[in-house]
Protein backbone atom coordinates (compact mmCIF):
# COMPACT_ATOMS: atom_id res chain seq x y z
CA UNK A 1 0.00 0.00 0.00
CA UNK A 2 1.29 3.50 -0.74
CA UNK A 3 2.09 6.01 1.96
CA UNK A 4 0.18 9.06 0.74
CA UNK A 5 1.81 12.49 0.84
CA UNK A 6 -0.14 15.75 1.02
CA UNK A 7 0.71 17.88 -2.02
CA UNK A 8 0.15 21.15 -0.12
CA UNK A 9 2.42 20.59 2.91
CA UNK A 10 4.40 17.43 2.06
CA UNK A 11 3.33 15.47 5.15
CA UNK A 12 3.47 11.70 4.68
CA UNK A 13 0.79 9.52 6.27
CA UNK A 14 0.73 5.84 7.18
CA UNK A 15 0.35 3.38 4.27
CA UNK A 16 -3.26 2.94 3.25
CA UNK A 17 -5.32 1.53 0.39
CA UNK A 18 -7.08 4.90 0.02
CA UNK A 19 -6.17 8.53 0.51
CA UNK A 20 -6.68 10.08 3.96
CA UNK A 21 -9.97 11.87 4.49
CA UNK A 22 -8.11 15.12 5.17
CA UNK A 23 -4.73 16.54 6.11
CA UNK A 24 -4.97 17.91 9.67
CA UNK A 25 -1.78 19.91 9.12
CA UNK A 26 -3.38 21.82 6.24
CA UNK A 27 -6.80 22.12 7.90
CA UNK A 28 -5.21 24.14 10.72
CA UNK A 29 -4.88 27.91 10.30
CA UNK A 30 -1.08 27.94 10.08
CA UNK A 31 -1.25 26.08 6.75
CA UNK A 32 -4.05 25.91 4.17
CA UNK A 33 -6.09 23.64 1.93
CA UNK A 34 -5.76 24.86 -1.69
CA UNK A 35 -8.88 26.29 -3.33
CA UNK A 36 -8.78 23.35 -5.74
CA UNK A 37 -9.08 20.95 -2.82
CA UNK A 38 -6.83 18.56 -0.95
CA UNK A 39 -4.38 16.71 -3.18
CA UNK A 40 -2.37 13.55 -2.61
CA UNK A 41 0.60 11.80 -4.17
CA UNK A 42 3.18 9.19 -3.18
CA UNK A 43 6.96 9.10 -3.23
CA UNK A 44 6.95 6.54 -6.02
CA UNK A 45 4.96 8.98 -8.18
CA UNK A 46 7.22 11.93 -7.32
CA UNK A 47 10.26 9.96 -8.46
CA UNK A 48 8.95 10.20 -12.03
CA UNK A 49 9.25 13.98 -12.13
CA UNK A 50 11.48 15.22 -9.28
CA UNK A 51 15.12 15.21 -8.26
CA UNK A 52 17.10 16.79 -5.44
CA UNK A 53 19.74 19.45 -5.94
CA UNK A 54 22.59 20.38 -3.62
CA UNK A 55 24.37 23.63 -2.78
CA UNK A 56 27.37 24.08 -0.51
CA UNK A 57 27.14 27.37 1.33
CA UNK A 58 30.27 27.07 3.44
CA UNK A 59 32.44 24.26 4.76
CA UNK A 60 30.06 22.08 6.74
CA UNK A 61 26.75 23.41 5.37
CA UNK A 62 25.06 21.89 2.32
CA UNK A 63 21.52 22.72 1.21
CA UNK A 64 19.27 19.98 -0.19
CA UNK A 65 16.14 20.91 -2.13
CA UNK A 66 13.73 19.40 -4.63
CA UNK A 67 13.35 20.46 -8.26
CA UNK A 68 10.79 21.27 -9.52
CA UNK A 69 9.60 22.56 -6.14
CA UNK A 70 7.11 20.51 -4.18
CA UNK A 71 4.59 21.42 -1.45
CA UNK A 72 5.93 24.29 0.72
CA UNK A 73 9.21 24.19 -1.17
CA UNK A 74 11.68 24.42 1.71
CA UNK A 75 15.19 23.00 1.54
CA UNK A 76 16.93 20.97 4.21
CA UNK A 77 20.48 21.50 5.45
CA UNK A 78 23.19 18.92 5.99
CA UNK A 79 25.24 20.26 8.89
CA UNK A 80 28.61 18.49 8.83
CA UNK A 81 30.31 18.76 12.21
CA UNK A 82 33.44 16.95 13.44
CA UNK A 83 31.19 14.90 15.75
CA UNK A 84 28.81 13.81 12.99
CA UNK A 85 26.36 15.01 10.36
CA UNK A 86 22.95 16.43 11.21
CA UNK A 87 20.02 16.75 8.83
CA UNK A 88 18.33 19.99 9.76
CA UNK A 89 14.70 20.24 8.65
CA UNK A 90 13.31 17.77 6.16
CA UNK A 91 11.94 17.68 2.63
CA UNK A 92 9.39 15.20 1.34
CA UNK A 93 11.34 13.91 -1.64
CA UNK A 94 14.02 11.26 -1.15
CA UNK A 95 15.61 9.05 -3.80
CA UNK A 96 18.52 6.63 -4.13
CA UNK A 97 20.80 9.30 -5.58
CA UNK A 98 20.28 11.52 -2.51
CA UNK A 99 21.02 8.64 -0.14
CA UNK A 100 24.16 7.71 -2.09
CA UNK A 101 25.48 11.26 -2.16
CA UNK A 102 24.85 11.87 1.54
CA UNK A 103 26.40 8.54 2.49
CA UNK A 104 29.45 9.59 0.52
CA UNK A 105 29.66 12.63 2.80
CA UNK A 106 29.55 10.52 5.95
CA UNK A 107 25.84 9.79 6.20
CA UNK A 108 23.55 11.26 8.85
CA UNK A 109 23.94 10.69 12.58
CA UNK A 110 20.97 12.77 13.78
CA UNK A 111 17.98 14.70 12.50
CA UNK A 112 16.26 17.77 13.95
CA UNK A 113 13.28 19.63 12.50
CA UNK A 114 12.20 23.19 13.23
CA UNK A 115 8.41 22.68 13.27
CA UNK A 116 5.60 20.39 12.05
CA UNK A 117 5.25 21.87 8.55
CA UNK A 118 8.65 20.36 7.76
CA UNK A 119 8.14 16.92 9.34
CA UNK A 120 7.18 15.63 5.83
CA UNK A 121 8.77 12.17 5.29
CA UNK A 122 11.05 12.30 8.33
CA UNK A 123 10.53 8.64 9.23
CA UNK A 124 11.52 7.56 5.74
CA UNK A 125 14.70 9.69 5.89
CA UNK A 126 15.60 8.23 9.27
CA UNK A 127 15.20 4.65 8.03
CA UNK A 128 17.25 5.38 4.90
CA UNK A 129 20.23 6.32 7.07
CA UNK A 130 20.06 3.46 9.54
CA UNK A 131 17.30 4.56 11.90
CA UNK A 132 18.94 7.78 13.10
CA UNK A 133 17.20 9.71 15.90
CA UNK A 134 14.79 12.51 14.95
CA UNK A 135 14.87 15.25 17.59
CA UNK A 136 11.55 17.11 17.90
CA UNK A 137 10.29 19.31 20.69
CA UNK A 138 7.66 17.62 22.87
CA UNK A 139 5.30 20.59 22.67
CA UNK A 140 4.63 19.76 19.02
CA UNK A 141 4.15 16.01 19.44
CA UNK A 142 0.47 16.11 18.48
CA UNK A 143 1.45 17.12 14.94
CA UNK A 144 3.31 13.87 14.23
CA UNK A 145 1.05 12.33 11.59
CA UNK A 146 3.05 9.13 11.07
CA UNK A 147 4.71 7.95 14.30
CA UNK A 148 8.26 6.65 14.05
CA UNK A 149 10.21 4.68 16.67
CA UNK A 150 13.14 6.93 15.86
CA UNK A 151 11.48 10.14 17.09
CA UNK A 152 13.13 11.52 20.22
CA UNK A 153 10.95 14.09 21.95
CA UNK A 154 12.71 16.56 24.21
CA UNK A 155 11.36 19.13 26.62
CA UNK A 156 12.72 22.31 28.11
CA UNK A 157 14.47 25.25 26.44
CA UNK A 158 17.77 23.87 25.11
CA UNK A 159 19.14 20.50 24.07
CA UNK A 160 22.87 19.89 23.48
CA UNK A 161 22.77 17.74 20.35
CA UNK A 162 26.48 17.31 19.65
CA UNK A 163 29.62 19.16 20.75
CA UNK A 164 29.12 22.83 19.75
CA UNK A 165 25.57 22.14 18.48
CA UNK A 166 22.47 23.09 20.48
CA UNK A 167 18.76 22.99 19.76
CA UNK A 168 16.99 26.06 21.13
CA UNK A 169 13.23 26.22 21.64
CA UNK A 170 12.08 29.60 20.42
CA UNK A 171 8.38 28.89 20.11
CA UNK A 172 6.48 31.46 18.08
CA UNK A 173 5.21 29.89 14.86
CA UNK A 174 4.58 26.68 16.86
CA UNK A 175 4.98 26.23 20.65
CA UNK A 176 7.82 23.78 20.09
CA UNK A 177 9.42 25.77 17.29
CA UNK A 178 13.16 25.15 17.51
CA UNK A 179 16.32 26.42 15.83
CA UNK A 180 19.78 24.89 15.60
CA UNK A 181 22.83 26.80 16.84
CA UNK A 182 26.30 25.71 15.72
CA UNK A 183 28.99 27.69 17.48
CA UNK A 184 31.74 26.60 15.07
CA UNK A 185 29.82 27.48 11.91
CA UNK A 186 30.35 30.64 9.84
CA UNK A 187 34.12 30.27 10.12
CA UNK A 188 33.89 30.03 13.90
CA UNK A 189 31.61 33.04 14.40
CA UNK A 190 28.53 30.90 14.95
CA UNK A 191 25.37 30.35 12.95
CA UNK A 192 21.68 29.64 13.42
CA UNK A 193 19.58 27.36 11.21
CA UNK A 194 16.13 28.83 11.69
CA UNK A 195 13.60 27.19 9.39
CA UNK A 196 10.89 29.84 9.31
CA UNK A 197 10.86 30.33 13.08
CA UNK A 198 12.96 33.36 12.07
CA UNK A 199 11.73 34.03 8.55
CA UNK A 200 14.13 35.79 6.18
CA UNK A 201 12.38 38.02 3.59
CA UNK A 202 13.68 38.62 0.04
CA UNK A 203 15.72 41.72 0.93
CA UNK A 204 17.94 39.61 3.25
CA UNK A 205 18.39 42.47 5.73
CA UNK A 206 16.11 41.59 8.64
CA UNK A 207 13.95 38.67 9.79
CA UNK A 208 10.29 38.51 10.72
CA UNK A 209 7.85 36.31 12.60
CA UNK A 210 4.36 34.96 11.97
CA UNK A 211 1.85 32.56 13.43
CA UNK A 212 0.56 31.78 9.94
CA UNK A 213 2.46 32.77 6.82
CA UNK A 214 -0.16 31.81 4.20
CA UNK A 215 -3.00 33.36 6.22
CA UNK A 216 -1.05 36.45 7.36
CA UNK A 217 -1.67 35.99 11.09
CA UNK A 218 0.96 37.78 13.19
CA UNK A 219 2.49 36.70 16.47
CA UNK A 220 1.90 38.49 19.74
CA UNK A 221 4.47 40.86 21.19
CA UNK A 222 5.16 38.43 24.03
CA UNK A 223 5.98 35.54 21.73
CA UNK A 224 8.33 37.63 19.60
CA UNK A 225 10.10 38.93 22.70
CA UNK A 226 10.44 35.28 23.76
CA UNK A 227 12.18 34.39 20.50
CA UNK A 228 14.70 37.16 21.01
CA UNK A 229 15.27 36.16 24.63
CA UNK A 230 15.76 32.48 23.74
CA UNK A 231 18.64 33.31 21.38
CA UNK A 232 20.21 36.11 23.41
CA UNK A 233 22.70 33.79 25.20
CA UNK A 234 24.12 32.53 21.88
CA UNK A 235 26.72 34.11 19.64
CA UNK A 236 26.03 33.89 15.90
CA UNK A 237 26.92 35.83 12.79
CA UNK A 238 24.95 33.98 10.10
CA UNK A 239 21.31 32.89 9.83
CA UNK A 240 20.09 30.25 7.39
CA UNK A 241 16.39 30.46 6.54
CA UNK A 242 14.32 27.76 4.87
CA UNK A 243 14.79 28.54 1.17
CA UNK A 244 17.97 28.20 -0.89
CA UNK A 245 18.40 31.97 -1.25
CA UNK A 246 17.35 33.12 2.25
CA UNK A 247 20.54 33.74 4.23
CA UNK A 248 21.64 36.56 6.53
CA UNK A 249 25.38 36.46 5.83
CA UNK A 250 26.66 38.60 8.70
CA UNK A 251 25.71 40.42 11.91
CA UNK A 252 22.99 37.84 12.56
CA UNK A 253 22.56 38.57 16.24
CA UNK A 254 22.30 42.33 15.68
CA UNK A 255 19.85 41.64 12.84
CA UNK A 256 17.65 39.60 15.19
CA UNK A 257 17.64 42.32 17.84
CA UNK A 258 16.75 44.99 15.29
CA UNK A 259 14.07 42.75 13.77
CA UNK A 260 12.40 42.20 17.14
CA UNK A 261 12.41 45.96 17.76
CA UNK A 262 10.90 46.68 14.33
CA UNK A 263 8.19 44.06 14.76
CA UNK A 264 7.21 45.30 18.21
CA UNK A 265 7.08 48.88 16.96
CA UNK A 266 4.86 47.87 14.05
CA UNK A 267 2.27 45.96 16.06
CA UNK A 268 2.45 48.61 18.77
CA UNK A 269 1.09 51.27 16.43
CA UNK A 270 4.23 53.15 15.38
CA UNK A 271 3.10 53.40 11.75
CA UNK A 272 -0.54 54.32 12.34
CA UNK A 273 -1.65 57.14 10.07
CA UNK A 274 1.30 56.92 7.69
Amino acid sequence: MPAFICTACGTEYAPSDKTPAQCPVCEEERQYVPASGQGWTALETLKCSRRNSFRQYEPGIIGIGTEPGFAIGQRALLVRTPAGNILWDCIAFLDDATVTLINGLGGIQAMAISHPHFYTTMGRWSRAFGGVPIHLHARDKNWIMQPSPNVRLWDGETLPLMPDVTLVRCGGHFPGGQVLHWSKGAEGRGLVCSGDILSIPPDLRLVSFMRSYPNFIPLSAGLVKGIGAALEPFAFDRIYGHYFDRIIEKDGKAVLRKSVERYLAAIGGKYEGE
